[in-house]
């Protein structure tokens, strides 16, 4: 005898598979009421049930499945029947970094769940607990048709925190079955695909990333092997269960089609860009900290209910590309495409930012929901700016007050803050120069390389966004990077491939000072959740008296060397610093305005603005050598990254003069040649 359900709650029903099972019920059997229950969290969208909203027999209640008075209520106030319980915490990558969560959401969460049912088991007549196949493990064997997970014989054996609350959570669901009688279902799922899924999951995760031109990021070498259903199948899998499935099964829905990760990706490429080589568009990463080989699943229970599958992979993975080719983008406009689509993902701030639509006339971060700045380097000269702006800013922040190399220290005042990003300004530069690093070499060490290296892993650890303030001091020119290039009027040079990509490693050892931060550069490409910038001869707005401002230095030198250089703008760049953090940008940027501009041009807009009578000599490198301990980098980096993220970005000559030079312009200097526009 079938079931036939009245008023259905579908908890987490604006996420991806519980959204289209709604919408399945809902127009299929309009008879039915069915009741979203979401938290809106960071992977839910309200659009999701968009077609059902403001029909009679759907029901949004926004809220959380923890709250067992909101769950009292909704079950009484909406006379609900049957309960399908989707809502969770489920992308693996993210239970290694913040696996707490997922045993506060999976399990506590059901717990809370079940509690609310006990109380109205004379009501609620028919309970599904959504599970996945991870809760098996792996498969013995990697090819083996005959080794498959069966409901009722195999047993669990998770091996990831995602897997293992899963886990706990049908223990828990089973136990509420035969202690209280509960009506139970427990269904198992291999992987989901189709329209609408959100993008940090395998496949909409390189359709996006293939549309904007990255390059698709594979775990390892991406043999494991996965089974993909497509959602209108699962739907169609749900709504057997819910009518025909008996009280204390437990169902396997999937498919026994399988694809390694790699055939996958490079199935997409073949589909989206026919005429590139899919190895030239896929780089290998490091895999997870273990990542089960198969899942393969023996179907025959589900199919004995008259379940079969009806859309074959090929077909539902082109229907994939071309949806997400056209709605992908601004169907999942509101969320933070940047921080979802890289190799690793850290836990989102959920949600990192209101409506952009909203007009408050706030600081940015009042307008910021749990944002919150740790500050490393408070003695420093750009550890202060930073604080400076932050506050200008209204951001809540505090500055840290460890040292980077005590690791209990740095990770206690982590977890104490409550940040949810990093600004780490602290390090060795010497004082008054590079050249004190020289016979400091261990606290150079220490500080500069052990201590970043502290505190990006505990960053790791914990899921916090990590900014570095890093240097552009680790190359020097050479042959196929000459000195000498043509430049445009703006002191860019015409051809890119002659200056220092962020693709480039360091080929600068001629400090120690350098040689640490070029090694540490390195170590950090390792880490998905670190935004490394390189800065290039700092310049603020304070020429006359900051010490470390590298006018000041020269303007006060007996002689300078006259070679072109990038150079960083603080009080034009900076604020973009926080920008990229807000929009959890990682890897290597460039941090310097466009161009490279020499000592002399510099020193003549000084004479210009400053002190018409201003004077200086130049000397060549060999001599200079004679002079100094250590050896000075000097460079020019491209531009072309950093300018593609801030389009207004004024070119090295421009911006000393509007963030620099115009403010400290001299009465002298007025009087002498006019106020320049």
């Amino acid at each position: 005898m079938s079931y036939e359900p009245k008023n259905i709650l579908i908890t987490g029903g604006a996420g991806f598979i519980a959204s289209h099972v709604a919408e399945h019920l809902f127009f299929k059997y309009p008879k039915y009421k069915i009741v979203i229950l979401d938290r809106l969290d960071y992977c839910a969208n309200t659009k999701n049930f968009e077609s059902m909203a403001g029909k009679p027999n759907f029901k949004f209640v926004k809220g959380d499945i923890k709250s067992p008075d909101l769950m009292h209520y909704v079950i009484k106030q909406e006379e609900i029947d049957t309960v399908m319980h989707f809502a969770a915490q489920t992308h693996v990558d993210l239970s290694f970094g913040n696996s707490v969560t997922f045993t506060d959401d999976n399990v506590l969460g059901t717990h809370r769940i079940l509690e609310v049912l006990k109380e109205n088991k004379n009501q609620v007549l028919r309970y599904i607990h959504v599970s996945t196949d991870e809760v098996y493990g792996e498969n013995a064997s990697y090819s083996d048709e005959a080794d498959m997970k069966v409901e009722a014989t195999s047993p669990l054996d998770p091996t990831n925190p995602y897997a293992a609350s899963k886990a706990a959570a049908e223990m828990m669901v089973k136990s509420y079955h035969r202690s209280y009688g509960l009506p139970v279902l427990v269904t198992r799922g291999n992987n989901v695909y189709g329209p609408r899924q959100y993008p940090e999951k395998l496949i909409p995760k390189m359709i996006m990333m293939l549309q904007r031109n990255k390059k698709l990021t594979v775990h390892g070498d991406g043999v494991s092997k996965r089974s993909y259903l497509h959602v209108k199948d699962v739907a169609a899998a749900f709504d057997i269960v819910l009518h025909k499935g008996v009280t204390g099964s437990t169902y396997n829905i999937g498919t026994a089609e399988e694809h390694s990760v790699i055939d996958i990706v490079k199935q997409i490429i073949r589909m989206m860009k026919p005429d590139v080589e899919p190895e030239k568009m896929i780089e290998h990463v490091r895999n997870r900290p273990f990542n089960d080989m198969r899942y393969f699943l023996d179907l025959r229970q589900l199919e004995s209910l008259g379940w079969k599958e009806t859309i074959k992979f090929d077909e539902g993975l082109k229907q994939t590309v071309d949806w997400f080719s056209v709605h992908g983008a601004s169907f999942w406009d509101c969320c933070d495409l940047d921080s979802v689509l890289v190799a690793h993902p850290v836990p989102l701030v959920v949600p990192a930012l209101v409506d952009s639509q909203a007009s408050s006339g706030q600081p940015p971060a009042k307008k910021a929901k749990k944002v919150k700045f740790l500050v490393f380097g408070k003695t420093g000269w750009i550890g202060g700016m930073i604080g400076n702006l932050l506050t200008q800013k209204g951001f809540a922040w505090e500055w840290a007050n460890s040292r980077l190399q005590d690791r209990e220290s740095v990770e206690r005042e982590l977890l104490h803050s409550g940040c949810t990003h990093v600004m780490n300004a602290a390090g060795v530069t010497g004082r008054p120069n590079v050249d004190w690093c020289e016979t400091h070499r261990q606290e150079t060490i220490r500080v500069n390389v052990i201590g970043t290296l502290t505190l990006a892993d505990l960053c790791a650890m914990h899921g916090i966004h990590m900014t570095n303030f890093a240097t552009g001091c680790i190359f020097h020119y050479d042959q196929s990077k000459p000195e000498k290039v043509e430049r445009d009027a703006s002191l860019v040079a015409k051809d890119a491939s002659k200056t220092f990509s962020e693709e480039d490693h360091p080929n600068f050892t001629g400090s120690f000072y350098s040689e640490t931060k070029g090694y540490v550069e390195n170590m950090l490409r390792e880490f998905e959740h670190v935004l490394t910038l390189r800065v290039r001869m700092p310049i603020d707005g304070d020429v006359l008296c900051n010490k470390r401002n590298f006018i000041y230095k020269i303007s006060h030198y007996n002689k300078v060397v006259n070679i072109p250089n990038s150079m960083t703008v603080l009080p034009e760049l900076l604020p973009y610093a926080v920008e990229m953090a807000l929009r959890r940008l990682t890897g290597i940027y460039n941090f310097c305005n466009p161009g490279a501009i020499s000592h002399n041009q510099v020193l003549e807009l000084y004479r210009d603005y400053i002190d018409p009578d201003f004077k200086w000599a130049n000397f060549t490198i060999e001599e200079q050598a004679k002079v100094i301990t250590a050896a000075r980098s000097n460079n020019e980096l491209s531009p072309h990254k950093m300018w593609k993220e801030f389009p207004g970005m004024l070119p090295i000559r421009e911006s000393l003069i509007e963030y620099v030079f115009k403010p400290l312009q001299t009465e002298k200097s007025k009087a002498k040649i006019g106020v320049k526009k």
